[in-house]
């Protein structure tokens, strides 16, 4: 056993609302030069549809990831080492820039500066590449909400053997929102298919990232990567991906997408696997248990046999302290409720998602029964208008029975605390009936829905003797040079993190952010206000912090009170909450 420690996230897809924040930010902390106008790190993809680039999920047609050789080993899709000597000045096998988009901007001058005429000026589009108008034929999220377009959902290759169970009538539609970032595999084939040796997996946490000294721009891990999360800037000449905003996680603060999604269905932590048996679970005969197979690949961190390993594998102990917390770890191996994209490209992702479960609730409701009801919810599974056959497609490589298995756990997640919230007794054959006990499917619902900030990300900081040192960012830029064009003061980090920042982007100031972002107080002194919680009200009297504490003594600014609210009507009580002199006597009533 060779126990490795791996940086993984996981997305709960049922609180995607497809803002595209995390797109956005990550782009603007990432990808904001030239040769990058089509990069997107992250995206949100509408499903069904087709994806970013188009069809990407096409291995027929792009050759990304490993398939499993007659004699048990693995090799690329694409080819091995002659293969790729052979095509390596004419690589066709890649998404064209058509299948991206042709980044453009407008003709502002003409619409600025045009004179005074009978017609009003257009700013016609002009491409970014060749600087020649261009006609806008798609984009990165072009098919956005289209969910059950005939025109491009249909040619969704996950679409494929399942076309009778998927409708797209109008009024029998769904579609749900899936965010994706690199998967940072086990197992990368983009690493595999790199002639120059420029991807690698950092040893201390799995991250995978480009080399840009030694990456000669050959382009085939664009090919070898079946995401197709690996983009060739066609300014530097160099290939560059998703980061997994490491100079963030090495200070222990969640990547940009995370830290802003406006969701919160992220969740970032550490899991610990034994590195001997990865290529065995990629290598099993059966595409339906590649799942199983990786979830087995996966260690305990609150095994003592484990950590010893650990330890002598040269884990810094916080490490495995951060394991045991991960809640990366609760929602795969615990609760078995996040699943892997696309097992069957046997590049082992490391990024995870939870599958909806809001389309059974409106199948049910529209019956006009009950629609939290625990029988009726798992009944109604089957009658996804998003099929189960599609999701397993998805993430467990066409095996529904999974899929089935997370989203009955999720349906009595939601009966069970409906009760709870309901001042009803809590139903423990609930639990029961999915394997689950009555605490462990409360903390399940507390980690999903109403989790805090360092419940969701727990990411332990680099060590130095790990990685050597940490340099400003600012001085030693991971990814290619940004241009002269942007402002001075902005960087490919964003604000602060250009050559003439006035604060450099260091170790110190991420530090820093992270503080602020995990503190109780404001920066200014004062306390930062809590949410109130009326959830469990049960209707009687206040819940505490509805109002504002006011001292005793204190007269209001308009020297007492507003004359469309006069303070006679308000009355103060001992622990300083001001509430209406009505619910104060029903409350004195109800003491009498």
């Amino acid at each position: 056993m060779r126990v490795m420690a791996q940086m993984a996230m996981v997305m709960n897809l049922d609180k995607c609302i497809g803002c595209h924040t995390c797109s956005v930010t990550c782009k603007q902390a990432w990808t904001n030069r030239q040769g990058t106008e089509y990069v997107w790190f992250n995206n949100v993809e509408t499903r069904p549809g087709l994806g970013y680039p188009r069809g990407y999920e096409d291995q027929e047609e792009w050759k990304g990831g490993w398939i499993r050789a007659d004699n048990g080993r693995l090799k690329l899709r694409a080819g091995g080492r002659i293969n790729k000597m052979l095509n390596i000045f004419s690589n066709p096998k890649m998404p064209s820039i058509q299948d991206y988009y042709e980044p453009w901007t407008y003709d502002y001058e003409t619409l600025l500066n045009a004179p005074a005429q009978d017609t009003f000026p257009v700013a016609r589009p002009k491409s970014l590449i060749s600087g020649k108008h261009i006609n806008i034929e798609w984009s990165a999220n072009w098919d956005d909400d289209l969910g059950g377009s005939t025109e491009h959902a249909a040619t969704d290759p996950m679409l494929k053997g399942i076309e009778d169970k998927v409708k797209f009538e109008f009024e029998q539609t769904f579609m749900f929102y899936l965010p994706r970032i690199c998967e940072h595999c086990l197992n990368p084939s983009c690493a595999a298919s790199c002639p120059s040796g420029a991807i690698y997996k950092r040893e201390e946490d799995g991250i995978v990232l480009v080399d840009q000294d030694r990456c000669r721009g050959w382009r085939m891990c664009v090919t070898g990567c079946p995401y197709k999360k690996v983009y060739f800037n066609h300014k530097t000449g160099k290939a560059e991906k998703c980061t997994f905003c490491y100079p963030r996680v090495e200070v222990g603060i969640p990547t940009v997408c995370a830290e802003t999604c406006v969701g919160r269905l992220r969740y970032i932590g550490l899991m610990l696997y034994d590195a001997d048996r990865v290529l065995e679970a990629a290598a099993v005969e059966d595409e339906h248990d590649l799942y199983e197979a990786q979830r087995s690949v996966f260690l305990d961190p609150r095994d003592p046999a484990v950590q010893r390993e650990a330890e002598r594998a040269g884990i810094p102990g916080d490490w495995i302290e951060a394991a045991k917390k991960s809640p990366v770890l609760k929602l795969i191996t615990d609760y078995k409720v996040a699943l892997p994209l696309h097992p069957e490209y046997r590049t082992m992702p490391m990024v995870w998602y939870i599958p909806p479960l809001s389309p059974v609730v409106d199948v049910i409701k529209d019956t006009g029964y009950d629609a939290e009801d625990k029988d009726n919810l798992f009944a109604a599974i089957d009658a996804l208008r998003i099929p189960v056959e599609y999701l397993a497609n998805l993430f467990t490589a066409g095996d529904t029975r999974p899929v089935q298995e997370v989203l009955r756990r999720l349906a009595a997640m939601r009966s069970y605390m409906r009760d709870i919230n309901l001042g009803r007794d809590p139903q423990a054959h609930i639990a029961e009936a999915v394997g689950m006990e009555e605490e462990e499917m409360y903390e399940m619902f507390r980690l999903l829905a109403i989790a805090k900030y360092g419940d969701r990300y727990v990411i332990p900081t680099a060590h130095g003797e790990q990685a050597h040192a940490l340099e400003e960012l600012a001085t030693d830029c991971p990814v290619s040079s940004f241009d002269d064009e942007l402002l001075d003061s902005s960087g490919p980090f964003g604000e602060g993190s250009g050559r003439g920042a006035v604060t450099p982007v260091a170790v110190e100031n991420l530090k820093m952010l992270q503080e602020r972002a995990q503190s109780e107080t404001l920066v200014s002194g004062g306390a930062k206000r809590g949410r109130v919680n009326l959830l469990n009200w049960d209707g009687r009297g206040i819940p505490e912090g509805l109002f504002p504490q006011r001292q005793e003594g204190v007269e209001s600014p308009s020297g007492g009170g507003s004359p469309h609210q006069p303070t006679a009507d308000r009355s103060v009580l001992g622990d300083g909450q001001a509430r209406p002199d009505n619910v104060a006597g029903a409350d004195e009533g109800q003491q009498r």
